[in-house]
């Protein structure tokens, strides 16, 4: 037996349509199999909170082993996972294809649906988690919706906490009255006939972020790719379940791909990329799909046909070359490498995308952010997400003469919150307005 794996982790399929899965008894052999591994290693106290908790549990229990640990303490460990996937990604030695095969999200993942399957998910996970419904409700009353959402609103928020238990201090995003969908059937930009990658043909997959909650970023997505020769189309025909996936709803993840699989392979097999504008939405296309639908054919095609937008404009510039006229972008970025990006396992596209500018300081933050999708916002989490985030805010701050971004739009929430708050303690530093994604940088480089 190895004592650990240099090799590169490969994952299995989530057999979640097995009745063995939703077995409370094996679910506990596995989570005391894993847990006492991950005990006698402890390489992951630096990560979430998830392993502090559980390190804690076994350290003051009465034999100081996990077999005086009661199952049911076991909860709070999971809660505090964010399904980042950076211990599977980057830490541990154990993960397949070593023989103690640990992929520890996935457990996490397990536990959680079979409290979805018991009902045991709450009421405001399951409604946070529809991100199409509230988009679409949100959408015709954005300035009132923003209004109440507006993290310093005596009136509305903490009322919000008490029904909802969303945390009265998290910076929550904002609605637009017109979706990305919207903008792009009146405003498609114009191809670039001069371009080296002129050709090249790509749908943009808008996610339900972008779509609802900033189409800014899609709208730069599809300048800077018009004005490198790329003809785009925009496609939404709803979330890719990722929401939903954090709350153990395999099904309905399932359905989703299903459904959004048959809108785009069509124009896969018109010849087009498909790209998509969010981490957490193309890890979900590209790798958790086909584990979760392994059978079918067309979920793998649509993994293989789909890139990031970083990763895309990064492949166009290696291959054909970047169309001329990118402008330096004043004072240097500090960019947040998302972990949905870092485990798509593809390198930090983001910034070598951004080192693609002249005369441009790039600074890398390579860690969690401490948001972790819907976790983050809670009352319960919310402290805990700051703590974990605080070294990528204190980062920010030091290196932030320009420009924060991050591939992720939560997580640049969250970064900037915590930014504030670093500046009030320190009395010091520049914390920006907003946190773009690195592919507005870039059409702001090119003058749009």
């Amino acid at each position: 037996m190895k004592e650990g794996s240099l090799d590169a982790p490969v994952r299995h399929a989530i057999p979640w349509q097995g009745e063995e899965f939703y077995d409370s008894e094996k679910l506990d052999e596995e989570l005391r199999r894993v847990f006492d591994v991950c005990h006698g290693c402890r390489r992951c106290f630096n990560l979430c909170d998830s392993f502090p908790k559980l390190f804690d549990l076994i350290d003051d229990s009465e034999s100081g082993e996990l077999d005086s640990v009661s199952s049911e303490d076991f909860k709070p460990v999971v809660n505090a996972c964010t399904l980042c996937d950076m211990c599977y990604m980057t830490k541990c030695p154990y993960v397949p294809p070593h023989e103690f095969n640990l992929d520890f999200p996935h457990l996490m993942l397990r536990y959680r649906a079979i409290e979805n399957r018991d009902g045991k998910i709450s009421f405001t996970q399951k409604e946070v988690s529809k991100t199409d419904r509230n988009g679409k409700l949100a959408a015709p009353v954005a300035g009132l919706a923003n209004w109440g959402t507006k993290a310093n609103n005596a009136l509305t928020r903490p009322a919000m906490q008490a029904v909802t238990g969303i945390d009265k201090n998290a910076v929550l995003p904002k609605f637009h009255g017109k979706t990305f969908t919207a903008r792009a059937k009146k405003n498609a930009p114009t191809v670039n006939a001069d371009a080296p990658a002129l050709g090249r043909k790509a749908v943009l997959y808008a996610t339900c972020f972008v779509n609802f909650n900033n189409p800014d970023i899609g709208d730069a997505a599809r300048n800077v790719l018009a004005k490198n020769g790329v003809e785009t189309e925009v496609v939404y025909p709803q979330c890719c379940g990722m929401p939903k996936l954090e709350h153990g709803d395999i099904s309905a993840v399932a359905k989703s791909a299903e459904t959004v699989a048959a809108e785009l392979l069509p124009w896969v097999d018109k010849g087009y990329d498909i790209i998509a504008l969010v981490p957490s939405c193309a890890l979900m296309l590209k790798f958790e799909w086909p584990l979760i639908l392994p059978e079918n054919d067309d979920i793998k095609r649509l993994s293989a046909a789909t890139r990031d937008i970083t990763e895309y404009v990064v492949d166009i510039a290696k291959n054909e070359g970047l169309a001329e006229g990118l402008a330096p972008a004043a004072g240097g970025v500090t960019v947040h490498l998302a972990c949905h990006a870092r485990a798509q396992n593809m390198g930090p596209k983001a910034a070598d995308m951004l080192r693609l500018l002249p005369d441009t300081d790039v600074n890398v933050i390579e860690r969690c952010s401490g948001h972790g999708g819907s976790w983050g916002m809670m009352k319960e989490n919310f402290e805990t997400g700051m703590k974990i985030g605080k070294p990528v805010a204190r980062d920010a701050l030091e290196k932030s003469a320009g420009i924060v971004v991050s591939e992720c739009p939560l997580a640049g929430l969250h970064i900037l919150q915590g930014m504030d708050r670093l500046k009030e303690e320190k009395g010091e530093g520049t914390v920006p307005e907003t946190a773009p994604h690195p592919i507005e940088i870039l059409a702001k480089a090119y003058g749009f």
